[in-house]
């Protein structure tokens, strides 16, 4: 299914009378149901001592209920081949399962249980503080995971979008069963919920199977708690991490425009065009034609607040100094040199064929759905990007190049011998 969800005729939105947002798409081609249960609360609630909060409660949320141990609720999942996970972003998070038509009622059921009444057993709280850890751990001898956290926190400073999103060994050995169980009563509330439902269901039956499972769950009389970024001020400098790595890891990191900002579309068409795939201009300037990189691409997260737009490469540490002048030349150049008609039509085929084979299954659209309306953008945003993508001309590109693509944040990540000379280079620039 690759149609406008708009113009889908099947596609219902309700909000029930407790605040709660259905959205059910019917789509009988396949006899599978998938859902997802949306929560407004992502990692941008957090401060410095609770991050990773979020992550963490999610990956708890399926550990236990009231009645029900962490290892009733895989059987009951399992025992029908169903599946079920959680997962958390910056701006939400997410419970998603997938079953056949005849088991749907049970899982939903199940998954609701799960979102409105979570234990986070003890045991379980331990056990998932050991596993955090380790990765947390692990992470630290990722180079490009350490290059952008440093880049992230630079450029975000107090901003929420600065903090990692598992969290860090101080924030995470710090949790405890009555702050988890503070915030799911904050923020777990139906006026809080967005539920999607996408499959072999008519709408009717699926706002009426989200109704008996939480048309009865009480909306507070108090509203949700609101959410106040902080003005973002990214820090143009350069930031050097010296590790004795095999390979350099040169970051380069601007300015991002949020995603209901004019600029949204075209920086998506720019991120296509530099970043993305083996034909983008990065891969085929600094690796095949110069032979820099051993991995180049650039990436630029949708987000609710201010983004981040953010070009790297990993190189040998000899080519340090001219990869990041190439990375930079390659980004920056957009600022005077329009895209040929071929150049511009080429990313616009590329990021909205991409976009049509993201709406593939029920599972992607359900998700689609979902992020749209916890974003604010409303279910004609699926007919409204294709249109807002071609209708970028190669002097908007030149435009939004010249608001955003100045004064980087710079991360420099390789041995001690490379990078402390560029560095300093780079800083009495």
């Amino acid at each position: 299914m690759t149609a406008s969800l708009l113009h889908a005729p099947r596609l219902h939105r309700t909000v029930l009378a407790n605040g709660l947002t259905v959205l059910a798409l019917e789509n009988p081609v396949a006899d599978i149901i998938s859902a997802r249960i949306f929560l407004r609360a992502g990692s941008a609630l957090e401060t410095p001592a609770t991050a990773g909060l979020v992550s963490f409660l999610m990956g708890l949320i399926t550990k236990g209920t009231d009645r029900l141990s962490s290892m009733a609720i895989a059987e009951a999942v399992e025992s029908v081949g169903a599946s079920l996970s959680t997962d958390s972003a910056a701006d939400y998070s997410v419970i998603s399962l997938k079953t056949v038509a005849a088991d749907f009622e049970d899982i939903f059921t199940l998954a609701t249980d799960l979102l409105r009444r979570p234990s986070f057993p003890p045991a379980e709280i331990d056990l998932e503080q050991r596993l955090t850890l380790q990765q947390i751990r692990s992470m630290q001898e990722q180079p490009f995971t350490v290059a952008f956290n440093e880049l992230r926190q630079a450029m975000y400073g107090d901003h929420p979008y600065a903090l990692s999103s598992i969290g860090t060994e101080t924030s995470v050995t710090a949790f405890t069963q009555a702050q988890l169980l503070d915030f799911h009563h904050q923020h777990a509330r139906p006026d809080n919920v967005v539920v999607t439902v996408v499959g072999r269901i008519s709408p009717e039956a699926a706002v009426a199977q989200v109704e008996r499972t939480l048309g009865d769950w009480p909306q507070p009389p108090s509203s949700p708690p609101s959410l106040q970024f902080p003005t973002v001020n990214p820090v143009s400098d350069c930031f050097p991490i010296c590790q004795d790595t095999n390979q350099a890891i040169v970051m380069v990191g601007y300015g991002g425009a949020p995603v209901q900002h004019p600029a949204y579309a075209a920086l998506k068409l720019i991120n296509t065009y530099l970043g993305n795939g083996l034909s983008s201009r990065l891969f085929v300037e600094l690796r095949e034609k110069r032979g820099l990189a051993y991995d180049v691409s650039a990436f630029y997260p949708t987000r609710l607040g201010q983004s981040q737009f953010v070009a790297y490469i990993g190189t040998a540490p000899d080519n340090a100094a001219i990869a990041l002048e190439g990375l930079r030349f390659e980004v920056e150049r957009l600022r005077d040199t329009l895209l040929t008609d071929d150049e511009l039509q080429a990313a616009k085929n590329k990021l909205l064929g991409q976009y049509a084979l993201g709406k593939q299954t029920n599972a992607q659209l359900a998700q689609l759905l979902g992020w749209y309306e916890i974003l604010g953008l409303g279910l004609e945003f699926d007919h409204q990007f294709p249109d807002l993508v071609n209708a970028v001309t190669a002097l908007d590109i030149e435009a939004v190049a010249q608001a955003f693509f100045r004064d980087p944040t710079l991360v420099l990540l390789g041995p001690d011998s490379a990078i402390t000379p560029l560095a300093q280079a780079q800083t009495a620039s």
